[in-house]
């Protein structure tokens, strides 16, 4: 048994416009970002993540948690990971339908072309691409381009600081905690312990922008009130 504070592990952003799927381990709130401004508000949360989303309550993810995951562009679908575990959700969309739709497995039999790479043990932060089936993944200080579709391929790997010019110098060219894709194109939120950052990108070029960071305490009005989290992870099941 294991306990700590716990900021953001792992995010993804709803069909509908400006709500996000926030992860702590295994709490979660569905959350209106507000994008740009400082009035997020929690819609519902936190809570269990096994409670709400009766697919995830005695796997993995409902006992240790969500630590990344990115909405894939079939509507409605998200990928989710915990360590070297991950699975296709369709998350539901306020209905109680969700569902596995492949998995749990490990993350180099859903996608073989990560195979070899640091990325196959674990993943720390994703998000999906304003490309259709491309997605960014974080591990460490290292980054990754991939294609997700059936025909899936590793585009690029390389240090975050190299791919992602915007955040050199900043604590996120070492590693990245969590991220979520904008509802605005082309951009993106990413975190790291209590500090967020918003970014602008173009797909395939080296251009990008941060366009602000700071503390999670300043800048979102809702996730502040319940962060950081005290929540207790049991691990007797998963060693």
């Amino acid at each position: 048994m294991t306990s700590s504070d716990i900021y953001v592990t792992a995010a993804f952003k709803s069909v509908r416009q400006n709500e996000v799927y926030i992860f702590m381990q295994n709490e979660y709130v569905l959350c209106d970002y507000a994008p740009g401004k400082k009035y997020d508000k929690i819609l519902y949360g936190p809570a269990h993540i096994g409670a709400v989303f009766s697919s995830l309550e005695c796997t993995i993810f409902g006992e240790l948690g969500i630590t990344c995951a990115f909405a894939s562009h079939d509507l409605g679908i998200a990928y989710i990971f915990s360590g070297n575990i991950c699975a296709k959700w369709y998350y539901g969309l306020y209905s109680p339908n969700n569902k596995i739709l492949e998995g749990p497995k490990l993350i180099v039999e859903m996608f073989p072309f990560l195979n070899g790479t640091v990325f196959a043990n674990g993943i720390d932060a994703a998000f999906e691409s304003s490309r259709p089936f491309e997605a960014y993944l974080f591990k460490g200080d290292q980054c990754a381009r991939i294609n997700y579709s059936a025909n899936g391929q590793l585009i690029n790997n390389a240090p975050i600081r190299q791919n992602w010019p915007c955040f050199k110098g900043t604590i996120f060219e070492h590693g990245i905690d969590a991220s979520f894709a904008s509802h605005n194109p082309h951009q993106a939120y990413v975190f790291k312990g209590d500090l967020y950052a918003r970014i602008r990108f173009i797909p395939g070029v080296r251009f990008d922008v941060l366009i602000s960071t700071g503390r999670i305490k300043d800048y979102w009005m809702g996730l502040q009130r319940i962060l950081p989290r005290k929540n207790t992870i049991y691990c007797s099941n998963y060693n």
